[in-house]
């Protein structure tokens, strides 16, 4: 699967009945061994800055669990930290109120981008 491929898949399913962080962890459901229904349940508290906007971007969380599971664990630390520099430096934060804008007006990153942004920089780095 292309990135563009991996990306439109993405973007289906946060406009079907995923949030950010199922979305962006079920772009990699092709690559990881486990059932569909799993990850969709896994990733479900994540969404919405984990359910309340204080926290990491739910798509920067999915694309970090997609690595963990096509790594089976190893190495993870220094891919998340690739995928977490590289989401920033498009999106402009990892905090979800941040990148919506909540407290100051100004919207740094669509729902939509960040998932874009989240598969683009793990299927970069993975």
């Amino acid at each position: 699967m292309t990135t563009q491929e991996r990306v439109d898949h993405a973007l289906e399913l946060k406009h079907g009945n995923c949030n950010c962080a199922q979305a962006a962890l079920l772009a990699f459901s092709d690559r990881i061994d486990m059932d569909e229904k799993k990850l969709y349940q896994l990733a479900a508290g994540f969404g919405g800055g984990m359910g309340c906007m204080e926290g990491n971007c739910g798509a920067l969380v999915g694309a970090v669990m997609a690595c963990g599971m096509i790594k089976e664990g190893k190495g993870c630390a220094r891919y998340s930290r690739g995928i977490y520099q590289e989401f920033v430096s498009k999106c402009g934060s990892s905090v979800c109120k941040e990148l919506k804008g909540v407290e100051t007006g100004k919207m740094l990153c669509s729902c939509d981008d960040c998932v874009r942004h989240a598969v683009c920089a793990a299927d970069s780095i993975l």
